[in-house]
């Protein structure tokens, strides 16, 4: 379960571009998991969707989660699914979903990490680590402690998010993160495939490049 890169597309935030061709340019760019975020879609249209994400993501070797939506899930085949703390327990969406379907919950804690884990999370999702505008039902900043803390606290992949960029994601690493969920650093920028190698760079600790190099 590579969780590296994992780039979450939200179609208010692609500056009118398709969604499916700016997961195209993060897959091209190295991104290892791609998570179907829409708030505002319907059904039919969110399907539709998936099931490009899921082409897409099989061509690349990429995982594919969908947010919150089981049935849209189950639908498009996808690898699993990220929870909130206000969504369907991970427990249930387990014994909806299965063994081999992987699951992700957003925590903020140690205690709620635990608390995932025991529900059946493959992953946990820790943050927000900065100030971020891509997500406004965000609690408070946590920090490098916390995801310290959090790592001893589970035996699961911890993935840090919120307000992450190419500038701050391998701190976030080297405290111990498997891997950084980004938003708009990737699916808001001018050339999408460049920011999301950039990423990768920034995490495997590499010396970036200048731009125009």
């Amino acid at each position: 379960m590579n969780l590296k890169i994992y780039v979450l597309v939200t179609s208010d935030l692609c500056k009118g571009r398709p969604p499916d061709k700016v997961v195209n340019a993060t897959l091209q760019g190295g991104a290892t998991a791609i998570q179907l975020r829409e708030k505002n879609l319907l059904g039919r249209e969110l399907v539709d969707l998936a099931l490009k994400y899921r082409q897409l993501t099989h061509q690349y070797g990429a995982l594919f989660i969908v947010n919150d939506r089981l049935d849209i899930a189950l639908a498009a085949g996808a690898d699993g699914v990220h929870l909130g703390q206000d969504d369907i327990p991970a427990s249930v969406a387990r014994r909806l979903l299965g063994p081999d379907k992987i699951i992700g919950v957003s925590v903020a804690n140690a205690a709620e990490a635990r608390k995932a884990r025991e529900d059946g999370a493959d992953y946990v999702g820790l943050g927000p680590f900065f100030p971020t505008e891509s997500k406004t039902d965000v609690g408070e900043p946590v920090d490098l402690d916390t995801l310290r803390e959090v790592k001893g606290a589970v035996d699961i992949p911890v993935v840090a998010i919120g307000g992450i960029k190419v500038e701050n994601a391998a701190v976030l690493c080297a405290a111990g993160a498997d891997g950084v969920a980004v938003i708009s650093a990737v699916v808001g920028a001018p050339d999408i495939k460049d920011a999301t190698t950039r990423l990768v760079e920034a995490v495997q600790g590499k010396k970036l490049s200048k731009e125009g190099e």
